[in-house]
């Protein structure tokens, strides 16, 4: 890569976005575009939705979340949809502040930091182009210019609604430097930049003896006092706080909650009436998205204490859970693990999985439904199929509990324990035995945990190291089978002729003889056992399998081995079944015949080639499926 290239690229890109013109010219853009005038909340919707809106069944995924955020799509269509679509629709719920409750590194300010970044780069494009007024310290939008008494004029002629009035530093200047005459008014296109403050502010908690109000509204430069000769000079004040400057963006509270009662004080008018106090001025208009974030415990004693009344009457509260799928925690840990330099080490397959599942396990609550255990829940919320349940059970479970994932292990202490993992010295590659042993060890140096926590944790890695057993034993199973496609296509094939022949009640061909036989009674079931379908519910999944089969012909397509993943997983266990002992054998014999070592070899480059593992840990996995054969 050219890097004075890319340099000289991006300055140019910058000069191109540039833009100055007249008051006058500005409202032929306004004319030709009246969605320029958009408010902070519509700016941040529309950012979020030109990214992207998948719907499926009724829900909505939003991609712009797509690539940091998992596991949360509930939350985040709650949030898009109740909040952000509402408030850009000038409904009342942009007169909130916005609250992300949850616990610790469930993604709160993930959230938050995506939609900075994002607004940084919507700025840029046409779509989301932010014009204000030239040189005004709160980049206000350039149609506050317009008298009240003319506005409802306009807005009719335009098609744009006007709210809010011209900062004191812009008043002063329209009447001292452009003699009142608003349409030589010089307007700037700016980019939201949270470097450069301009259409973000972010404010945090800190000593409240040493913090300022200042830091919010800004502050009196008394340098210019003597100058200008009054505090109520608008010239003699700077209009830097963070309040001012995240004015027609997104203002960030972090830990919102622990700051001082103060700090909040100015956020009541400021979300009900659009404007807040600074100095000795009138009531300074601001448009912007105001957006907290605590944890769960903070805001129960906030909400407690009968004096935060007002504002809690004032805030969306957003609950942002743990993630609760196996397969969305494993994208977790891989990102987090991919912005490290221990990329060069190799994780086998498989072992951040079984991190997820220990992490999923400790997150969710027992269900009253009969029959059904943490595992099969976490099953279901991963979108596998459990025999018995359908999906109306699955919303029936989530709905079960509001307070579901708001505890449990989080990502933090899971992917250090895989840190302390990969760390160790002279490491080519570790495996799910490595990663769920440094997760067992980390427990007894987790100081907040208790005795029963320890207890109820230690179970999970038993259950997480289950789990994994089974994973291993598939992908040897999957490797050992010879053409395991071939040989899965044809004994499924076998499979929905003999239940196609028993539904109907007729013959089957003998495909060498041509003699007409009953079904092969014996070879459905001994498919069937694998996944513990009973002899009293054969003939219910029979049916199942043809009517899905039924259905894909219908819509064109082929119903293939893995259609159906309890049938997938029933051919591919009496598979191995059939090669158990053979798998057995070679793998636990310590001086293998030449006959044996050419299938272990071939065994580790199929597993090498196709299933992720690198010769360390494929070797590994194979002597420790052999040594659970043997047990």
């Amino acid at each position: 890569m050219d890097i004075f290239r890319k340099i000289s690229e991006h300055r140019a890109e910058n000069e191109r976005l540039a833009w100055t013109g007249t008051f006058a010219e500005y409202i032929e853009k306004i004319r030709q575009n009246p969605g320029l005038s958009m408010t902070a909340h519509s700016r941040v919707y529309q950012m979020i939705a030109s990214a992207g809106i998948e719907e499926e069944n009724g829900k909505r995924t939003y991609k712009f979340f797509e690539e940091e955020i998992f596991g949360l799509d509930r939350a985040i269509e709650k949030l898009v949809e109740e909040y952000f679509h509402s408030a850009a629709r000038r409904l009342d719920v942009r007169k909130r502040i916005l609250l992300l409750m949850g616990p610790v590194s469930g993604g709160k300010s993930t959230i938050v930091t995506m939609l900075k970044r994002g607004l940084e780069r919507f700025s840029r494009t046409e779509e989301g182009a932010v014009y204000a007024i030239k040189g005004c310290p709160m980049h206000e939008e350039p149609l506050h210019l317009i008298p009240q008494e003319l506005r409802a004029d306009v807005e009719k002629e335009l098609g744009v609604k006007i709210e809010g009035n011209l900062c004191p530093s812009c008043q002063m200047r329209l009447k001292t430097e452009f003699a009142g005459r608003i349409e030589d008014v010089l307007v700037e296109r700016v980019l939201i930049s949270e470097d450069n403050r301009v259409g973000i502010g972010t404010f945090s908690p800190s000593d409240p003896k040493s913090q300022d109000i200042a830091d919010l509204t800004g502050s009196i430069d008394f340098s210019t006092i003597t100058e200008y000769g009054s505090e109520s000079d608008p010239r003699a004040y700077r209009f830097d706080g963070e309040l001012n400057k995240a004015n027609r963006g997104l203002m960030e509270f972090q830990e919102m909650l622990k700051c001082d009662e103060k700090f909040l004080w100015n956020l009541l008018s400021l979300t009900q009436e659009g404007n807040f106090k600074a100095g000795r001025f009138a009531l300074i208009s601001a448009d912007e998205l105001i957006i907290a974030h605590t944890n769960e415990s903070e805001y129960k004693s906030f909400i407690s204490n009968k004096k935060n009344e007002a504002l809690q009457s004032r805030m969306i509260v957003m609950p942002i859970p743990y993630n609760l799928k196996v397969s969305e925690e494993e994208k977790i840990y891989a990102k987090l693990i991919k912005q490290s330099d221990m990329s060069h080490i190799h994780i086998a397959p498989h072992s951040l999985r079984a991190a997820a599942i220990f992490s999923i396990l400790s997150r969710l609550k027992e269900t009253k439904k009969q029959g059904m255990d943490l595992v099969k829940k976490m099953r279901m919320y991963d979108g596998q199929e459990v025999e018995g349940y359908k999906e109306a059970d699955l919303k029936e479970m989530q709905n079960e509990y509001v307070e579901e994932g708001m505890s449990g292990i989080d990502p933090r202490y899971v992917i250090n324990r895989i840190s302390s993992a990969l760390i160790r010295q002279d490491l080519q590659c570790i495996n799910a035995l490595d990663v769920l042993r440094a997760l067992k060890d980390g427990l007894d140096q987790h100081a907040s945990i208790t005795k029963e926590e320890r207890e109820r944790y230690l179970n999970f890695i038993s259950v997480a190291r289950k789990e994994y057993d089974e994973l291993a034993k598939k992908e040897i199973q999957k490797a050992f089978v010879y053409s395991f496609e071939e040989s899965a296509k044809t004994l499924f094939d076998n499979y929905l002729d003999n239940i196609e022949a028993y539904c109907n009640w007729q013959k089957i061909r003998d495909p060498l003889t041509g003699e007409e036989m009953d079904p092969d009674e014996r070879l459905m079931r001994s498919i069937e056992e694998q996944i513990g379908i009973s002899e009293n519910a054969k003939k219910a999944f029979r049916e199942e399998i043809l009517i899905r089969m039924s259905s894909y012909s219908r819509k064109n397509k082929k119903f293939e081995y893995s259609s159906h993943e309890r049938l997938r997983e029933a051919i591919e266990k009496k598979l191995f079944a059939d090669l158990k002992d053979i798998v057995k054998i070679t793998t636990s014999t310590k001086t293998p015949d030449e006959r044996q070592l050419k299938r272990i070899n071939e065994v580790t480059e199929r597993l090498i080639d196709e299933h992720g593992y690198c010769p360390v840990c494929a070797n590994e996995l194979l002597r420790y499926v052999g040594s659970l054969l043997n047990r």
